[in-house]
């Protein structure tokens, strides 16, 4: 059984044993220092005949399960829920008082309705879907972004407004991915730095935990040749050395973008105008 590719096969969740190896895995990475884990397609870890298979009860008594093992053995550790769902369809993911399950859950619909509401000059897409978003459990908090390693997906919006997004940030066929486009901001943005930094000063002013996809800080580009997803994968610009200080590796998993050379960490540094320093700012 597999809910996306065949090639990921769908870990068998009513075992266990299962149970216990995933806590293993996660107790091995908090051993080694990290601060905590975002938890990758969460609706889908059960599957029962008829049904969906999203959103099931025995998916929130495992999450249950995992928080008190979490909260019991590394207290402090920030579980981040990722779930391409409404806010109110999350509501549950953020547990109660009682049976927490994750302290943060990402906002997906506010992120398309950013970008929606700059190129339209119109505060309405984001006005409305914040009136709908729900109020969430003390000590929890939405997670804001505006890009991040997949394609910006068009799920939760009209096929109107979805068709609109493509034509303006989409125009080669290439950019577009599933109901996405496969794009990083600042060539959605059309390299335009006035309008990335006011997409960014209005990301950032807005409420909850904003992440910021590594390499946006330097208005990194994108690759549209490469397949897939892997054109908003490649490595981060350090600097102009090989690899852009990515990797001593003699060949990356993925290349480096053609400008790393003038667009990277080191040359931005000193650059009181550079996108660096002016998220710094914000």
């Amino acid at each position: 059984w597999h809910r996306f590719y065949s090639s990921q096969p769908d870990l068998n969740y009513d075992n266990p044993k299962v149970h216990e190896e995933m806590f293993n895995a996660m107790r091995f990475w908090l051993d080694m220092g990290i601060d905590g884990f975002r938890v990758d397609a969460i609706p889908y870890l059960y599957e029962r005949e008829g049904t969906n298979c999203e959103n099931l009860p025995e998916t929130h008594g495992f999450l249950r399960k995992m928080r008190q093992m979490i909260d019991a053995e590394y207290p402090g550790t920030l579980l981040i829920a990722e779930a391409n769902q409404w806010p109110e369809d999350l509501l549950p993911y953020f547990g109660t008082p009682e049976a927490p399950e994750f302290q943060v859950c990402f906002h997906f619909p506010i992120m398309p309705r950013l970008y929606m509401a700059l190129k339209k000059g119109d505060k309405t897409p984001i006005v409305d879907i914040l009136n709908r978003t729900p109020n969430i459990p003390p000590g929890t908090q939405w997670m804001t972004f505006l890009r991040n390693h997949d394609e910006l997906t068009l799920e939760m919006v009209t096929p109107e407004e979805r068709e609109w997004m493509w034509q303006q940030c989409a125009p080669d066929p290439r950019m577009k991915l599933n109901l996405g486009i496969r794009r990083r901001q600042l060539p959605l943005l059309d390299r335009d730095k006035r309008k990335w930094f006011l997409l960014n000063a209005l990301f950032l002013s807005l409420p909850g935990v904003p992440i910021i996809y590594y390499g946006d800080e330097i208005g990194m580009g994108d690759n549209i040749w490469l397949p897939d997803r892997h054109g908003c994968r490649t490595p981060m610009q350090w600097g102009n050395g090989r690899h852009a200080g990515f990797s001593a590796a003699d060949k990356t998993y993925l290349p480096v973008n053609d400008d790393f050379e003038h667009n990277n960490v080191a040359a931005q540094e000193s650059d009181p105008d550079s996108y660096l320093n002016r998220t710094r700012f914000l």
